[in-house]
């Protein structure tokens, strides 16, 4: 029988142990191969997604530009009528402002003239007669008009 030398158990563990280590390493080695196989998987489905997403977004970013150029036309028109009006108004008023206002005194004027001077002229004090128990007033003939 042949006896086992401490120089052969000693080759024997380190065969086992490099047979465990490269064991260990192999099956590490399949576990990252699958996760990188799966990330590759993941980035080309994002990839493949994304592509529409960017230009769905870029079309939305266009027709966003467009209506914002739309906007910024009728800002502008709007501005324009607004300066229009008021030019509009400032030309009514220096125009017509003076003249009617001279129609409108006139206007006073012939209405006080034709109206007779009521309001101007103080009414006559009305005369008195006592009669005994009793005071009579007697009214001038332009106060019986009235």
């Amino acid at each position: 029988m042949h006896t086992v030398s401490g120089g052969e158990v000693a080759g024997i563990l380190v065969a086992v142990f490099w047979a465990i280590l490269v064991s260990f390493l192999a099956v590490a080695l399949a576990r990252v191969a699958q996760t990188l196989k799966a990330t590759t998987k993941l980035v080309a489905d994002v990839t493949d997604q994304a592509v529409p997403l960017l230009a769905d977004a870029s079309a939305a970013v266009r027709s966003a530009q467009t209506q914002i150029d739309r906007v910024d036309s009728i800002a502008s028109d709007v501005q324009e009528v607004t300066s229009n009006a008021s030019a509009l108004s400032t030309t009514v008023a220096s125009t017509f402002g003076g003249p009617l206002v001279k129609v409108a005194a006139f206007g006073y004027g012939v209405r006080r003239a034709l109206g007779g001077r009521k309001d101007d002229v103080p009414a006559k004090a009305s005369r008195r007669t006592v009669i005994v128990g009793r005071t009579v007033t007697r009214r001038s003939a332009r106060d019986k008009r009235d």
